[in-house]
């Protein structure tokens, strides 16, 4: 069975950079997003998407719900096959965002007869928003083989992160498993873009709490919790996370010292920036770059 994307009709104010077709039951497209709206459209299958790169607002209508989230790296959302979703609108550029498409029964229905599933119950949640860490594993997985040509080891490789993605799907976002939020984010998006971009614009200096609650015209213990509302992450952890993928950055580059990665990023010491950095991802910064030089 061969999937047909969504992303021509839907994603009128995008950017496609590239999409693989050649694969059964799925389809991967890789997309630029420009501020506006985005097409209303019925899909007639089931949609994952993932954000990889840059950070908006998003707010979309379906299934009876309006759902609004301030999307970073990470950030994904799902749109069951037969939602009619509406009224989507993107605040600002993004950078890359994966889109995967997949059959409405996610799943051959042998498989899920082979796991006692009943295809005819299978239904996935209208959820979004999500700091979903496996989710965005499966992704960045996909993207990496949008950036190469193809090998002969890709149908099962593809086979085996497919059939994982369902299973996550299936065990955690039908709908009788997810619950949306109970409420929206307390933090206006504008005003947490606003703070997002001075941290952006800051990554070399020292941020204190007290210096983004002031951005974003708050009390230090107002802005802490509404931050934590709105991104699912205290400032001192998303500034952390920042710092660590700006330096990823510079890493894979290989123009910079460790030295000088870790005072440009923040870090203000190279023996902070390991400690920080293997604390993060389980590697040292030489070890991570050395990764990347294979």
């Amino acid at each position: 069975m061969s999937v047909e994307g969504h992303g021509d009709a839907k994603y009128r104010t995008g950017q496609l950079l590239r999409a693989a077709a050649d694969w059964p039951e799925l389809r991967v497209e890789l997309w630029r997003h420009e501020a506006g709206a985005l097409a209303d459209l019925t899909l007639e299958c089931n949609e994952v998407a993932i954000l990889l790169s840059g950070q908006t607002g998003v707010k979309r209508t379906g299934d009876g719900q309006r759902q609004e989230a301030f999307a970073r790296p990470g950030t994904s959302w799902i749109c069951p096959a037969g939602t009619y979703e509406s009224n989507i609108e993107v605040a600002a550029t993004m950078g890359e965002c994966l889109h995967i498409f997949m059959p409405p029964t996610l799943l051959e229905r042998s498989a899920l007869h082979d796991h006692e599933i009943d295809p005819a119950r299978v239904r996935l949640a209208y959820a979004g928003g999500l700091a979903d860490n496996m989710m965005m594993q499966i992704g960045a997985a996909f993207r990496s083989l949008l950036d190469r040509g193809a090998e002969p080891m890709d149908r099962l490789f593809v086979d085996g992160m497919r059939t994982a993605l369902a299973a996550h799907l299936l065990g955690n976002y039908t709908r009788d498993l997810w619950l949306p939020a109970a409420k929206a984010p307390s933090m206006d998006a504008r005003r947490l873009k606003r703070v997002t971009d001075f941290i952006e614009a800051r990554l070399s200096s020292e941020l204190s709490l007290d210096d983004l609650a002031a951005e974003a015209c708050l009390s230090p213990f107002h802005f802490a919790r509404q931050f934590r509302d709105a991104t699912g992450m205290t400032p001192h952890r998303y500034v952390t996370d920042r710092r660590i993928q700006a330096a990823k950055e510079k890493l894979a580059l290989g123009h910079s010292s460790l030295v000088e990665i870790a005072f440009d990023t923040g870090f203000g010491s190279q023996a902070n920036f390991n400690r920080v950095f293997r604390k993060v991802t389980g590697l040292t910064p030489g070890q991570f770059r050395a990764l990347g030089e294979r």
